[in-house]
Order: C-alpha cells, then structure tokens, then sequence
C-alpha cells in the first residue's frame, strides 16, 4: 500500500510538473505570435526566465524541422529541401534577436550568466546542422544539379551560398575532424562571451577619475563639468566630479582639461583596459581566440583565418588587403607626422617643455583647430542637439526616398530613455520600426550600432516587415540643458542611420540572401549617409541653435567647411593601425603563440606607427575582432567601403543635386534593397555603372 501511495504521488508530481511547464509553454512570449502594436517584441511581458526556455524550446523545434527536412524520402527540390530550410528556426530566431540585443544594450548579471549557459548549447545547435551528413547530402544533389532544375537567378544564388556556407563550417570533414571544429568553436564562443564581459566590467565598472579639486575642472566646458557633477551624485560622490571612460566623458576631459596629469591617467585607464593583470585580463583569452582560429581555419584548408575570412569578401585575399592598407599608410603616415609638429610648435610656444605624448593628441589638436581654422566645437554644439540632429537625418532620408517618421509611444521598450519611430513609403504604406537608443548607462557596452529585433523578409508569400534599433553612447542631457552633441557624435547618428537605412529598405525572398553582403561592402550604406551630414544645404536644414532656433550662421558652416581636413592624417593613422593589427593576428598560421603585449608591439612597429598614436583599439579591448567573430581579420572593411562611398557620393555632387531622384533611386534599388541579389562589386557597378575610383577619398581626406 505504501509502494501504491509512493507511486501514486510520484505520477501526481510529474502530471503537476508537466502541467506548469504547459502552462509557463503558453505563457512565455517567445512561443506566441507577438500581439504587440506592428508585432514588435513584448518587452513589458519578457522576464529573464524567459530566455532559457526559450532557448532550449527553440532549438528542440529547430531541430525537428531540420531532421524532416533530412529525413525525407523524396528527392531533394528546392522546394523541399533549401525553401523549408531557409524558413526554419523562427523560435529560435525571435528569442536570439532579442537576447543578445538585450546583452549589448541592456545587459544584467542575469542575462550575462545565461549566456554563458546558452553559448555552448548554439554552438553544439550549430555545429549539429553544419555537419548534419543527411541535410548537406540533399543540399548537395541540388548544387550539383543546380543549372538543370529550371531555378530562377535567386534561387541558384540561394543554393550555391548555402552549399559554399555548409563546406566552410566543416561539412566536408571527416568525422574526427569534424569533431575537433566543434570543440573548438565551443571554445571560442566561450572566450569571446568572457573577452567581452571583461571589457564591459574595465569599462563601465573598474576605473573612474573623481576629482575633489575645482581647479583641476580649468579648461573644461560648463556643460562637461555639469555632466561629471551629476555623474558624482549619481556614483556616492557628491560635491565631487567624475569622469568615467564612457567617450562622452572621456573626449571632452582630453580635448579640453589643462590638468595634464589628469589627462595622462584617464587615458591610460582606457587604453589600459584588459591588460591590467587582473581579474579581467584579456591578455590570455585573446591569445587563445588567435590560436583556436588559426586551428579551425587549417582544418578547414585555408593557410589562415584571414584567408579564411577574406575569400568571402570583395579583397578575396589577404595579401589584396595588405595592399591596400600599406597603400593608405604611406599616404597618410606624412600628414599625421606634420599634424604632430605643428601641435607640438603650439606647446613649445606655451612653453611646455616637453615633448608630446599620445594624451595630449586631443588637447593640442583642440588648440590647433582654434588656430587654423578658428574653430571651437564648443560654438557648434548649441546648434546640434540630438533633437535637431535626429530630425534632421529623419528629413535627408525624406528627400532622398521620400520616406517619413513618425513617433509613436504606444510601443512596449526595453528602456526608459528609448524612442520608437514607424516609417512609412512616400504613399504612406508602412515600411518598418525604427528604435533609437542614445545614451550611455552601465548596462550597455560601448560605441554605436545598429541591429535589428525582426529582419525584413518573406513567409507564407507575405511580406515581413523590419524592426530596426540604433544604440549609441552619445553624450546625454544634463539640467536643463538638452542633449548637445559633437561633431563625431553627429555623424555617427547618421553612420548608424545609414545601416537602418539598409535594413528598412532590405527586399528579397529568402533569408539567405536578403541584404546579406560581403563585410568589406556592409558600411557602405552606413558611410555613405555621413556625407550628407556635412553639406552647407543640410546643415541649413537641422543644424539649430537649441535656445533660439536660429539656423547655424554661415561663417561657422565655412568654418566646418575649412576644417573638414583637420587632424584626417591622425584619424586615417590610427584607424589603419588598428586595421593592420587585426589583420596581423589573423595570418598567423596553426600553432599560433602569442604573447600580446609584444606581438602589438612588433606589428606597429612594422607598420611604422609612431608612439604618439596608438592603434584605434589596442589589443586587449579590440572588442570588433574578440568579442565575437564579426569583425576578425576584417576591420579593414571600413576603409575599403570609403572608397566605395566617397565614390558614391562624389556620383550625387557631380551630377549637382545632393538629392538627385534618379541616383537615389538606383542607390535604394541596387545598393540597399537588392543588395543581396549578386555580389557587391556587381550591385555597386549596377548603380555607379563602373567601379569606384579612391581619388575621392584621398582628396577627402587630405591624402592627395
């Protein structure tokens, strides 16, 4: 009787179990269709023990579908085998878009221990459909027969990228090879998530200066002292001032602080982030991430992971790269030398009795501003609040494609300060959702992106349509005193406003292919959009004093003018160092050994770096290449898509109309929205009608 009893409970208990896990199944967001206003994620109902079921429930469906696709007797048809695969995982999908978006904008303690869970879990996921013998075999017969079977150009495209996809993520492997790339991509998703939840930790949370003594404040504007003050209150300082390594922060104390001791140790705590032999040490994780690539890209037949990463792109190769890099540096090494003894004339002159170091870069550069071009960005800040300057990129892509944006506030958001926009076609036919994310806070990473919660797409023959999120660390509202931004903080906005461009305007059927372009060709859209920023007809448009509203005057749009060469050889320089570092690290052949400290220093020193510049990101918080495998061996693209979009938009001034229709037109018909259709020289050529030339950025830049 007792068994009985014991049984009976035991039965009792797991009908109970099951019954909670069916009713927590109905009640997690991520197993619905969202209900939400234009079906954007319900942030107010999503807890942070959503996620991991979620995830696991994800990746049990994926997998069902997958082995359908696999297990299926017929013979393999695009329609049966590439479509429904192409389709597939869409739980997965909506739990990962919004995660990992939440763990760069508005990470926890919570969340960055359930990714350190949920890494291994998509790694293994992953690796499972790569080399899934049964769903490459069938994908295979299709390539193979790909000309026969009467498929349209998308659909050969779709196949032939998925086919080169699968062999390039081990699919062609032995079985004990196979083995091996999966422990090492398991690793690498590990050491990536902790080289990034270092820098998060030396960023946000170990280093800030606190100032007791106002005279240390000499130098720095009323806005930027205010902002420190509100940051000491907030941190248990008051009466105090902080300044913290947040760019908002950090620039202004360098541009403008007299304290050069002061200067010294802010920024030394910045580039001094991962390499402080602590607990949050980058150094080891990074040497591990550079050998495990090296690894993985021999498995898979390549001399390195450059070579690996790089066939993929627009260079193809890394000795294509390294060209074109060294070309830029030899071009560009001269101008910032001369920058360098110009300021240091300004010092001398000052009698400061030393020679300058990389600290003092921004403070003399300030003064050199000042003394060439007459020119303190303290004068133009009044006139780009975030309002005005947000308005007016809204109001270029308004008279560029005649789409509009309208607030709305009935949206659920993630975060108290975000702003939801819908945008809409010229016929006033909805396009998408927009996010904008400005400022900077502990639980955000930082720089500035732009991601997506719902990509643009095709189901069921129905339009998808994109929810598209820009997150900045712009300088943030103090008093009452809006948000005033600088120059590189103005067009940043409209730099990640051009990648919201691109994924507003996405078009294509399959996943596969919508929008997807090479690295060295994804910040064309993006960089283009900066030039229209600059340009006296648009600065008339949006640059407004916040108090008066008065439009900025002409002498100061001249001045911008003027100085639009100012400190481009210091720019250019640390940038191609950080470029030429990344592309370092990734021709190292297996066994790669490094000692990072050292291997940094070797790599600039032959690149001719001279010790008042530091590479843009120093090793230890080169967040683009270790933190993930986005960047790695490609951060060279930025420079590679100038060419492209200085190219572009010379095309938009010669033709003498910034907002000429017809190029704009062909720019959102074969530059954005088709983007994916062919590769990206062919999309580029298709709206240039030939290839770009690099005259319009060196003569940008001062290079020529």
């Amino acid at each position: 009787m007792k068994k009985t009893i014991i049984l009976l409970a035991a039965i009792t208990a797991v009908a109970l179990s099951a019954c909670k896990h069916e009713k927590k199944m109905k009640e997690n967001p991520f197993f619905k269709e969202y209900t939400t206003p234009f079906q954007v994620p319900p942030f107010d109902q999503i807890d942070s023990t959503d996620y991991m079921p979620a995830f696991i429930e994800g990746i049990k469906q994926h997998d069902a579908e997958i082995a359908a696709i696999a297990d299926n007797a017929a013979e393999p048809t695009f329609e049966n085998t590439i479509l429904p695969f192409d389709k597939s995982g869409k739980v997965l999908t909506r739990v990962s878009k919004v995660f990992f978006n939440m763990t760069e904008a508005n990470t926890s303690d919570q969340l960055q221990d359930i990714a350190t869970k949920v890494s291994p879990l998509l790694s293994k996921h992953n690796d499972d459909v790569s080399m899934n013998p049964k769903l490459f075999a069938r994908i295979k017969a299709i390539y193979d027969k790909r000309n026969e079977l009467k498929l349209d150009a998308q659909q050969v495209r779709v196949v032939e990228k998925y086919y080169r996809d699968f062999e390039r993520r081990g699919a062609n492997l032995p079985k004990e090879q196979q083995d091996q790339l999966r422990k090492i991509n398991e690793e690498l998703d590990m050491l990536c998530l902790k080289f990034s939840d270092n820098l998060l930790a030396e960023t946000n949370k170990n280093f800030k200066l606190v100032v007791e003594n106002k005279a240390d404040l000499d130098g720095l504007p009323a806005d930027v002292i205010s902002a420190a003050a509100e940051a000491a209150e907030k941190s248990g300082n008051k009466g105090k001032w902080v300044f913290t390594l947040a760019k908002p922060s950090l620039i202004p104390f360098l541009q403008y602080a007299k304290n050069r001791d002061l200067r010294q140790k802010i920024y030394t705590g910045y580039f001094m982030r991962g390499n402080n032999n602590n607990a949050n040490d980058n150094k080891a994780l990074l040497a591990d991430i550079v050998r495990l690539r090296a690894e993985k890209a021999k498995l898979l037949g390549f001399d390195n992971f450059a070579a690996y990463v790089i066939e993929e792109n627009m260079a193809k190769t890394p000795a294509a790269v390294d060209a074109f890099l060294n070309k830029l540096m030899v071009a560009s090494l001269p101008v910032a030398k001369a920058e360098l003894s110009e300021m240091q004339k300004i010092a001398d002159a000052e009698g400061a009795n030393f020679k300058l170091q990389s600290w003092d870069w921004w403070y003399y550069a300030e003064k050199l501003r000042k003394q060439k071009y007459d020119l303190d960005e303290n004068e133009l800040k009044p006139y780009f609040s975030l309002e005005n300057v947000r308005n007016g990129m809204f109001a270029v892509a308004g008279k560029l494609y005649g789409i509009t944006f309208t607030k709305v506030t009935n949206l659920p958001i993630y975060q108290k300060d975000v702003e939801t926009f819908e945008v809409k076609e010229a016929d006033g036919s909805h396009l998408g959702i927009l996010y904008l994310d400005y400022h900077p806070r502990a639980e955000k990473r930082g720089g500035a992106w732009c991601t997506d919660f719902q990509s643009a797409g095709w189901e069921n023959d129905k339009k998808v349509d994109p929810i598209v999120s820009i997150v900045c660390n712009f300088t943030a509202p103090t008093g009452d005193v809006p948000a005033l931004l600088n120059w590189d903080e103005t067009t940043t906005l409209f730099h990640e406003f051009g990648h919201a461009l691109h994924g507003l305007f996405t078009l294509g059927k399959y996943n596969r292919t919508a929008g997807s372009v090479p690295r060295d060709y994804v910040e064309l859209p993006s960089q283009v959009m900066e030039n229209w920023a600059g340009e006296p007809e648009v600065l008339r448009m949006y640059a407004k004093h916040y108090k008066t509203g008065e439009v900025i005057p002409d002498k100061l749009i001249e001045k911008i003018e003027k100085s639009g060469l100012f400190n481009q050889g210091f720019v250019t320089v640390e940038y191609l160092a950080a470029s030429i570092l990344d592309l370092d690290y990734h021709k190292l052949p297996a066994p790669a050994k490094v000692d990072a400290v050292a291997f940094e220093k070797e790599s600039m020193s032959k690149a001719g770096l001279i010790p008042e510049i530091l590479p843009r990101y120093r090793s230890t918080y080169f967040s683009h290449i270790f933190s993930g495998d986005g960047y790695s061996a490609g951060y060279y693209v930025y420079i590679w898509a100038a060419v492209l979009d200085a190219d572009a938009f010379d095309y938009f001034k010669q033709s003498g109309n910034i907002f000429n229709p017809e190029l704009a037109a062909k720019f959102r018909k074969y530059c954005l929205a088709e983007s994916g259709d062919d590769e990206g020289m062919t999309q580029y050529k298709k709206f240039r009608g030939q290839e770009p030339s690099l005259d319009p950025l060196l003569k940008r830049r001062g290079l020529k």
